[in-house]
């Protein structure tokens, strides 16, 4: 992995559990709160599965991950109250779990 992909999907990541923190501790006002929380966070994680994707050892994975980038940020442009402001959670999962999966495995030496 690129050393400056990695730099910025690290800072992607931790501003976006950042504003998870801000926003689930309500430290500013409700709206900004409400922004914060369901709106940035879901872009911020989308971009950081973006840059994650083409890390990937398996091939296979890529585009899914892709999916779930798209996902989170179109999700999080829909309004609360949509039918359709699921999707967001869905792809925060997805990429979540795709994280997981696809980490590359340690070599082991016999």
């Amino acid at each position: 992995m690129n050393t400056n992909t990695q730099t910025i999907q690290g800072v992607l990541s931790i501003a976006a559990l950042i504003c998870l923190l801000v926003g689930f501790f309500n430290l500013f006002s409700p709206e900004i709160n409400g922004i914060l929380y369901h709106h940035v966070f879901y872009v911020l994680i989308g971009a950081s599965f973006f840059f994650q994707a083409p890390t990937f050892t398996n091939k296979n994975m890529i585009y899914p991950m892709y999916a779930a980038a798209v996902l989170c940020v179109v999700g999080a442009f829909l309004p609360q109250d949509s039918q359709f402001a699921f999707i967001k959670t869905i792809g925060l999962f997805a990429g979540v779990l795709l994280s997981i999966f696809n980490r590359p495995r340690p070599v082991r030496r016999a």
